[in-house]
């Protein structure tokens, strides 16, 4: 029963982690139904993916969630060649005009337009198996080049969410229980160093920040959602760690952040395991200790949180593995079952 809960929590989560996606799918939509329904594009026109996607300046991706909606509603029709006919206004919300100009939806970088997206959907089937990233494949699904799909692989290999493997070729490891405790062991090794090495330049008030959050979610812990307690994560493991002079050693943990991501994804998809996060009394007792000065006290408050969080990320993982598969995805291909 509880993976099988785990499954439908996970296929809500992967709605939801998918970065500015969904809302950005949601604007394109939105758009396109205005300039329907106002006449900008009149019955017989076409609407092209890749063009509408140069209009707005993103990836296809969106573009095709929103074409194919507009399909469903009966608004427009498949072309015989490429395309979109338009077909029906009338069933369609009136609204506003939307300007005849381009409409730039998006003025990041090309790899940031997709960056969040293509993590979302490589990390929630890392907790599955590993699985061969297949680059090509990767920027036909996005409708992106070859050298954006790129950038976002080195990109997510540099948080360790990738890798390359001895003939170059891109794989997601599979989150098995042997890899996270890889992770954890290397962190267990840095970070403790690394906060003994931030706290001379950590500000009291960043300290005491620090402690008066977690006390706040602890008073509160069965409101917290998932998103809340990626915060208080990434507040101590990241925020806290970044004030380390040492920037060899930062890189170093960059390569272990892929832990951090799929801690976000399981603890949305996953069950509420704990009335009261065991890590929130753990980061307490770091913070304490921290704003104390017992720098080497705090540091070993710290490898004790990363030895006993092995077995809560395992069990999560176990539960959320053990439920409804994602589906199938163009540029991901199975490596095994692990």
């Amino acid at each position: 029963m509880m993976a099988k809960a785990a499954g439908k929590r996970l296929e809500r989560a992967t709605a939801k982690t998918r970065g500015a996606a969904p809302r950005l799918q949601a604007r394109v939509l939105e758009i396109l139904t205005r300039q329907i329904a106002d006449g900008t594009f009149a019955p017989g026109s076409v609407l092209y993916e890749s063009r509408t996607a140069a209009q707005f300046g993103i990836s296809r991706a969106p573009v095709r969630h929103a074409l194919e909606k507009l399909a469903a509603a009966g608004a427009i029709r498949h072309a015989a060649g490429r395309g979109y006919v338009v077909i029906e206004a009338a069933a369609l919300p009136k609204s506003a005009s939307v300007p005849s100009a381009p409409v730039q939806l998006n003025s990041a970088a090309s790899w940031e337009r997709i960056y969040k997206e293509v993590e979302t959907e490589i990390v929630v089937r890392s907790a599955f198996c590993a699985w061969r990233v297949v680059e090509s494949d990767l920027a036909r699904h996005h409708g992106v080049s070859r050298t954006v799909a790129r950038d976002v692989l080195v990109r997510l290999q540099r948080f360790g969410v990738v890798k390359k493997d001895g003939k170059s070729r891109w794989y997601a490891p599979g989150l098995s229980r042997a890899y996270i405790a890889e992770l954890y062991e290397m962190r267990r090794v840095l970070e403790p160093a690394a906060l003994a090495a931030a706290a001379p330049y950590l500000p009291h008030a960043r300290i005491r920040s620090l402690r008066a959050n977690l006390e706040d979610a602890a008073a509160r812990a069965d409101k917290l959602d998932g998103p809340a307690l990626d915060r208080l994560e990434t507040e101590m493991h990241v925020d806290l760690l970044s004030y380390c002079p040492n920037r060899t050693m930062i890189d170093a943990l960059l390569g272990y952040r892929s832990l951090l991501i799929a801690h976000s994804f399981l603890y949305q998809s996953g069950p509420q395991l704990y009335a009261l996060e065991p890590f929130l009394p753990e980061h307490l007792a770091v913070a304490a200790r921290l704003e104390a000065g017992h720098v080497g006290e705090a540091a070993q408050a710290l490898e004790r949180h990363l030895h006993l969080s092995l077995d809560r990320a395992a069990a999560r993982l176990d539960i959320v593995s053990r439920g409804r598969r994602p589906p199938k995805i163009p540029y991901l291909d199975p490596l095994d079952d692990g």
